[in-house]
């Protein structure tokens, strides 16, 4: 009888001991001790948030006169990690890798205005989007080109294989290839095409650098595209984190300093 007394002491110790180490191992993980697959705890931990970018795309990645990494997208990226309490660390990389190297964990988000759509979505986790732009018409501020529905028969100076191409095609227009946007802004005011089809902040940036230009928006498209900072799916504490703080910089004016610097306006509108 004794032994069987002693026999079941030891068993409800044996009890208690698990059931305090499971106490204390489930108190671990809701205090953050479970970190191996929390890439938030992770940044912190390493006091870093590691950012790929091209670093050759103005105005929102390139280098200065100075050789200094700089743009929109590396003063969102920095304020952004300044709110996670970490610094931030720029990875540059050519577009047709970067993909490839968030895939490989070579950095922690991609900050290079990437569009959000369906088929990105499917592999990547988003931000909230960061950035608006949609389809300009533009044209001389003497011409008398008012909308798209204006320009059939007219010159368009378009990248040949760009979306702008086709939909400046579809309206009519005869089109002149370009290599990009500064040399459709060249022939507009040579007056040797009648209008250009982009991006509205590629206008905005080229305006900002050359504010006397007589070239103006005429005209919008309706269908925005908007822009994103880009994870790898699963890290939804550090997309969480990284929203908190773009809402932040919303909020307090921060984001519309920095847009503005870069091109003139708030681009989120």
């Amino acid at each position: 009888m004794r032994k069987l007394s002693i026999m079941i002491l030891l068993l409800l110790s044996l009890s208690f001991v698990l059931a305090a180490c499971g106490t204390k191992e489930e108190s671990d993980k809701s205090n953050g001790a479970d970190t191996k697959n929390d890439l938030l705890a992770k940044v912190k931990e390493n006091g870093k948030l590691v950012v790929g970018t091209e670093g050759t795309y103005p105005p929102f990645s390139y280098h200065d006169d100075n050789g200094k990494l700089t743009g929109f997208d590396v003063e969102i990226s920095e304020e952004v990690a300044k709110r996670l309490g970490v610094k931030a660390e720029f990875k540059e990389t050519q577009w047709d890798a970067m993909f490839a190297g968030l895939d490989a964990k070579r950095f922690d988000m991609i900050a290079n205005q990437v569009g959000i759509n369906d088929e990105r979505k499917e592999k990547y986790s988003f931000s909230d989007p960061y950035i608006s732009s949609s389809a300009v018409l533009i044209a001389r501020s003497d011409s008398d080109v008012k909308s798209f529905e204006d320009i059939k028969g007219l010159k368009a100076a378009q990248s040949l294989t760009s979306n702008y191409g086709e939909m400046a095609k579809s309206y009519g227009a005869e089109l002149v290839g370009v290599d990009g946007f500064n040399q459709s802004a060249e022939l507009l005011n040579s007056k040797r095409v009648d209008v250009t089809i982009n991006d509205k902040l590629s206008f905005l940036d080229y305006k900002k650098q050359k504010p006397n230009a007589k070239i103006e928006i005429v005209d919008s498209a309706d269908d925005v595209s908007q822009s994103g900072l880009m994870f790898r799916k699963d890290n939804d504490t550090l997309v969480d984190a990284v929203n908190k703080a773009l809402k932040e910089m919303i909020d307090d004016g921060t984001y519309t300093k920095i847009s503005e610097k870069w091109f003139g306006e708030n681009v989120l509108k």
